[in-house]
């Protein structure tokens, strides 16, 4: 019988879950056996897990596990270098060369576990069979707005927090907003790139809802490599597009100290360690406790790229990534076929690479 162990997320400002009540009883009806680690973080209340029939573990206690469960959870494990004898199924961030991604790969290969990278579970076609990406972009343009409303009261975009659902963050922003522009300031335009894909389209979303007039780019309008000063000629630019070989520098190192109406960079695609990263002015990610990073003082120049951003509407982000993620889900009794062998056939690749 297939044993899937839903852990607790340990990781601070993250309540989002991969998996539903209602998803956990029909993995229960098909005969996986399931436990649910006790969380007080995570949206969804452990007791509607436990009246859908799921096991449940006190928070923390997968590395005790039984060595054939399926630990599932989202954000990365704590970095405490101890050896990884299970199969995990998460979001790794571990093939593209960054600094902690190599030492998750070393302690799988210590411990003889395996990873199931929930960014590489992919279909025949090579898609994504679920992607928190809308969420991600719809978060992220929110957190970008907020960094530059806090610009225009001159300082910078302090602690932020989740929000219970949609509304309530449209409400708030709309009450910020609507302060500034009663001040007689024009509204901030944006440029989205990457604005065709799912990051893409939430950010542009949250921009349509909140009135602010949108650039949208993709590929075609990035096809020339650069550079791209339109970027500079906006307020508020959102990267939406992922690092990887061939991706144009879209904000080169010198940008800063450029003639430029730029005040605001959300980097939400956030890969800033990554060699293909094409936000060239910051190094580092930024956090729910200091949202933004200001890297040049005159005129202002801040970067928000938080990693976990779904999480601040982490009850629509939870649902709509659990309902995508179940069908797989429900497959994991062929685990070395369909979506999870591919996705471990990645994972094999680049443990030989590191041979």
């Amino acid at each position: 019988m297939t044993h899937l162990w839903l852990r607790a997320e340990q990781r601070p400002n993250e309540d989002r879950t991969g998996l539903t009540p209602d998803g956990a009883a029909r993995l229960i009806a098909q005969g996986i056996r399931l436990t649910v680690e006790d969380s007080g973080n995570r949206i969804l209340p452990t007791a509607a897990y436990r009246a859908a029939g799921a096991e449940i573990a006190p928070a923390g206690s997968w590395p005790g596990a039984p060595r054939d469960a399926i630990i599932f959870g989202l954000k990365e494990l704590p970095e405490d270098g101890s050896p990884l004898p299970h199969r995990h199924i998460m979001f790794g961030h571990a093939f593209k060369g960054q600094p902690a991604g190599r030492l998750l790969l070393e302690r799988f290969r210590t411990g003889g576990g395996r990873l199931y990278d929930l960014e590489y579970l992919l279909d025949e076609d090579s898609r994504r069979v679920a992607a928190f990406g809308y969420w991600a972009g719809y978060a992220g343009a929110a957190v970008a707005l907020k960094c530059w409303l806090a610009q225009r009261a001159g300082g910078q975009c302090g602690p932020i927090s989740a929000y219970p659902d949609k509304a309530a963050l449209l409400a708030d922003l709309h009450a910020e907003l609507a302060r500034e522009l009663s001040k007689g300031t024009p509204p901030p335009s944006a440029i989205v790139i990457g604005a065709l894909g799912r990051v893409g389209s939430g950010a542009s979303s949250l921009c349509a809802a909140m009135g602010i007039k949108v650039t949208k780019w993709d590929k075609a309008e990035t096809a020339s490599g650069g550079p791209f000063p339109e970027i500079a000629r906006h307020d508020v630019f959102l990267n939406c597009i992922l690092a990887m070989p061939g991706t144009p520098v879209l904000v080169p190192a010198d940008l800063p100290g450029q003639p430029r109406q730029l005040s605001v960079i959300g980097d939400i695609a956030c890969d800033p360690s990554s060699d293909f990263s094409p936000i060239k002015v910051y190094d580092r990610t930024t956090s729910w406790s200091d949202p933004a990073l200001r890297v040049h003082a005159t005129p202002p120049l801040d970067v928000t790229a938080i990693d976990n951003l779904p999480s601040l509407l982490p009850l629509e982000s939870s649902q709509d990534y659990a309902a995508q993620l179940l069908p797989s889900l429900l497959s994991l009794d062929a685990i070395d076929a369909g979506v999870w062998g591919r996705a471990g056939a990645i994972f094999d690749h680049h443990m030989r690479e590191r041979a």
